[in-house]
């Protein structure tokens, strides 16, 4: 198992320095998502894993500036055996309402995880059983050896086992459906911060945990997150300051912000890739002029919406460089990216038309086209430029534009003809996406995003031998070759990774995260 000898790995702390909490101080950022749920299982997605690891934590989490895996709610892990991998937990943990944390809760949190209504498939992946040792050991047996375990597990919060049986919250939420536990509204962890409140749409209060185990590098003991759809307003309220910073300014604000006295950006490549899905499982597309077949079926069809795309166009002139245009699922800081599977399919409008033809849609057709409005840089402008490029080859796409509270419950019900997407890799291993994106839908988390129910022979078995395959050369060649695979049925469309600039004022530090994530143990408020 890659990164797991047989040794012992032990580490005392985390590598965070300890150094003296200056005044107490407030942190108030924006950005323009909500989260949909605080149930850590219900739904995955990343500004909702951020701000859920200020309440919860797990066994283990990326250090901010390395990104090499460091303990947390785990203090050591050895292999038992290839498939047997034991971890001594952190003693002296307590819960927000002061119970002890012990190897109980990690097993149940941990099952919580492969339950039926978790969206967290991907993250346990390969998990056969989860034992308790002792109050203070718990196993983790797997299916077959797997080189990914640990960083699987900087995903996968711990939860009170006590707290959600009392509170009725054993299984997660179903993100699908309408109905409610306990947990969504309410939160109750280990971690440096209690959530005061959540007027959701409006604002999240969070306070220090003054009881909490480990050491702060910030000095952040009040942290307000306010959700603003509109950009504008956005960039208004840290000019006013109203809030101190926020994660996605608008490019078209860039400049502004940057030649302010009083305001700084950092920016950074993210390890997200946006790219179009398309369904490729009905027979008949939902609400299309075409009756009787799926034009999404034809190969031909997808390559010529693919080529009818001028990704520079969208990342010059919408995302004004906040974009780097690609040809596959997986931005290059993640294994299994190269930079002949990361090339694109040349944009070539005539090309688009003379496939549309010989698939035998010379006049184009109508189809169904989803977007969010508030989760990615421009997403809607990125999908209302694609559309009129669309137009362009005869293929009208009736763009409907959500929130991402509804819109991803929305695809993931299959109820989307193209949709968008942006897929960042908390895993750094494009496992983790082909897995989630192109493996056919089935269990343990094959196929939970591939929401066009795409599926390829060749592709399931390369996945399923990339799960347990430890020889790194081989399982590298595996990984590019399952991209390529993907590139070459147009499983997908790829358009660009993001470039993700915040926008602060200058009495702020931070540590700027490929996963467009804010460690809050370590801001600092000067």
């Amino acid at each position: 198992m890659s990164g797991l000898a047989s040794r012992w790995c032990t580490v005392a702390a985390l590598v965070l320095a300890s150094v003296p909490v200056a005044q107490a101080a407030p942190f108030k950022w924006a950005s323009q998502g909500e989260i949909s749920t605080w149930d850590i299982h219900s739904q995955n997605n990343a500004l909702q894993n951020n701000i859920h690891a200020y309440v919860y934590e797990t066994l283990v989490q990326y250090n901010s500036r390395t990104f090499e895996v460091e303990p947390v709610l785990a203090t050591a892990w050895k292999e038992i055996s290839p498939t047997q991998v034991r971890f001594t937990l952190r003693p002296g943990v307590k819960f927000h309402d002061g119970s002890a944390f012990t190897a109980d809760d990690a097993v149940y949190s941990l099952n919580r995880a492969m339950a039926k209504t978790s969206n967290y498939g991907p993250y346990v992946q390969g998990f056969d059983r989860i034992a308790k040792v002792d109050a203070q050991t718990i196993d983790i047996h797997l299916k077959a050896p797997n080189p990914v375990l640990l960083r699987q597990l900087t995903e996968l919060r711990v939860m009170s086992k006590a707290w959600a049986e009392k509170n009725k919250s054993v299984e997660p939420k179903d993100i699908k459906g309408s109905d409610e536990n306990f947990a969504h509204r309410n939160a109750m962890g280990t971690g440096p911060y209690t959530l005061e409140s959540w007027q959701p749409d409006v604002r999240m209060v969070f306070k220090r945990n003054p009881n909490w185990w480990g050491t702060m590098e910030g000095n952040v003991t009040e942290i307000v997150y306010t959700p603003i759809k509109s950009a504008a307003t956005r960039v208004a309220a840290l000019l006013s300051g109203e809030v101190d910073m926020v994660l996605d300014p608008s490019p078209q604000d860039l400049a502004r912000l940057r030649s302010s006295a009083d305001l700084k950006v950092v920016d950074g490549v993210e390890n997200r890739t946006l790219f179009l899905g398309m369904d490729q499982f009905r027979e008949e597309l939902v609400g299309s002029n075409i009756k009787g077949k799926n034009p999404l079926k034809d190969l031909r069809v997808r390559k010529a919406l693919y080529q009818a795309i001028d990704v520079n166009t969208l990342t010059r002139s919408i995302l004004r460089g906040l974009g780097k245009p690609t040809g596959t699922l997986v931005a290059p800081q993640v294994a299994g990216w190269t930079e002949g599977v990361g090339k694109r399919m040349p944009y070539d409008v005539e090309a688009a038309k003379k496939l549309l033809a010989e698939a035998g849609y010379a006049e184009g057709f109508e189809v169904d086209f989803a977007c969010p409005n508030n989760r990615y840089i421009n997403d809607e402008a990125v999908c209302q430029a694609v559309t009129a490029m669309w137009a362009r080859v005869g293929v009208k796409a009736k763009l409907r534009t959500l929130p991402l509270v509804t819109y991803f419950p929305m695809i993931q019900r299959n109820e989307a003809s193209i949709y968008m997407l942006g897929w960042g890799v908390p895993t750094f291993d494009a496992l983790y996406s082909l897995q989630s994106l192109v493996r056919t839908v089935g269990t343990g988390g094959d196929g939970n995003y591939n929401v066009g129910r795409y599926s390829n022979q060749r592709m399931d078995y390369l996945v399923d031998r990339i799960k347990m395959e430890t020889d790194a050369p081989v399982r590298s060649r595996m990984l590019t070759e399952a991209l390529q695979l993907s590139n070459d049925t147009v499983s997908h469309i790829p358009l660009y990774d993001q470039v993700i600039p915040w926008a602060m004022k200058k009495k702020i530090d931070m540590v700027h995260r490929a996963d467009n994530r804010i460690d809050m143990r370590a801001v600092k408020v000067n």
